[in-house]
């Protein structure tokens, strides 16, 4: 049995953390596992935003150990509306409901602040043993045996295994020489957090209107989370605007179903894009979450992708060590790659042809999309088919989503 070293992670996101708490329970103290980035440093998190977390997700979260300490701030997603109208319309008709559940009394999604999901991950993390680093991954060497592994701080590791957990400009991949393929949507992304008089009761609601989706996520109290796609010209328009000619802009398309609304902090505006990583693994090396896929805020899939991708790295690293292999070995990472890639190729091609689908002023596309939802609605086998895949719990679906230990 090969000597095991050091698992290297770098990037401390919601990625970088989970994957190093279910590596720590499911390999045990004798291997160290660290997690080097900068950003550790801020703790608390302020980071503003919230996301979307999927039933099979919060699972992970649950038998990891952190969800008790997130479910007090999470909101449940009850149902969600999707409907379909033009900027001008007067009324929004509703083609496509879902109800909430996956499971009797377990919501298929529930919305969580980021901030206090990265903080709980942090401290689980902690209190697991990991080693967390406020410093970068400078360098990287692999080599047969063996990964050797530079922090900004000057800190050599000698690991078996580095993850890229690094986001979308991950400096890994880019080192490692791995190509990426997409492209441009021409569009941004508006995330802005608004207080409402009117209580939501946990309804989610998508409208997709010609520059593409407005999303309106509930979050806890008279809060909801808004997801706004505008093209990369007006997304940059509205962000500039004043408190009072946002709020018109707001109005317009949130409307006065929740009473009286008001932006709670500064809208910010983020590019949205296409990418998948050529292969998701090299010598000594694997990628997960954003520096392996990026995809569109569509389907609300991003970061449970990258939740996915941790889920299928712990198994396959977990199953590789009680047989007593060498965890950085190349037919260990090209099981994960086998896992994951086809996935999230399919997922990118659903998004991509939904963006596209909705997204447009064209009033066949409409008319065909229309008799499409209201299908879909009246097809009850056919909605609880989508939700399950919603929820992360279709397909080849790693121990960890389905709630258990590894």
């Amino acid at each position: 049995m090969p000597a095991q070293r050091s698992i290297v992670i770098c990037g401390g996101a919601f990625a970088g953390l989970a994957l190093a708490v279910a590596l720590r329970q499911g390999l045990g103290p004798d291997i160290p596992v660290i997690v080097a980035d900068p950003a550790l440093s801020q703790r608390p998190s302020r980071d503003p935003r919230a996301t979307a977390i999927v039933a099979a997700c919060r699972r992970l979260f649950e038998t990891l150990g952190v969800w008790g300490q997130v479910a007090p701030t999470a909101q449940p997603i009850t149902d969600m509306v999707v409907t379909d109208s033009k900027l001008e319309d007067a009324t929004r008709p509703v083609f496509l409901t879902f109800a909430g559940n996956v499971e009797p009394g377990e919501p298929f999604a529930h919305m969580v602040e980021n901030r206090y999901l990265i903080d709980a991950l942090a401290a689980r993390a902690e209190a697991e043993g990991v080693e967390l680093r406020a410093t970068a991954v400078s360098a990287s060497e692999s080599r047969p045996d063996g990964v050797s592994v530079t922090l900004a701080d000057g800190t050599e590791i000698d690991a078996s295994l580095l993850v890229a957990a690094d986001g979308a400009r991950s400096k890994l991949r880019e080192r490692a020489g791995i190509a990426t393929h997409g492209w441009d949507y021409d569009q941004s992304g508006i995330v802005v957090t608004v207080g409402h008089e009117r209580e939501h009761h946990g309804r989610a609601e998508e409208h997709f209107l010609p520059a593409g989706p407005f999303a309106i996520l509930p979050l806890t109290g008279n809060r909801s989370s808004l997801v706004w796609t505008e093209t990369r010209k007006d997304a940059a328009r509205i962000t500039a605007l004043s408190e009072q000619e946002f709020h018109a802009e707001l109005e317009q398309r949130f409307g006065l179903h929740l009473g009286e609304i008001k932006a709670l902090d500064r809208p910010r505006a983020f590019p949205l894009g296409y990418f998948v990583a050529r292969s998701f693994i090299a010598e000594r090396l694997a990628l997960i979450g954003d520096a392996a896929h990026v995809i569109h805020p569509i389907a609300g899939q991003g970061l449970n992708m990258g939740l996915k991708d941790v889920a299928a790295l712990a198994e396959v690293v977990v199953d590789a060590a009680r047989l007593g292999m060498d965890l950085g070995q190349a037919d260990v990472l090209e099981r994960y790659q086998r896992w994951r890639r086809f996935d999230t190729m399919a997922m990118g091609v659903a998004t991509n042809s939904l963006n596209f689908l909705f997204s447009n002023e064209s009033t066949l596309l409409r008319t065909v999309r229309d008799i499409g939802l209201g299908l879909v609605d009246r097809a009850p086998p056919l909605k609880e088919m989508f939700i399950r895949q919603a929820a992360g719990l279709s397909g080849e679906v790693p121990r960890l989503l389905k709630g258990e230990a590894l």
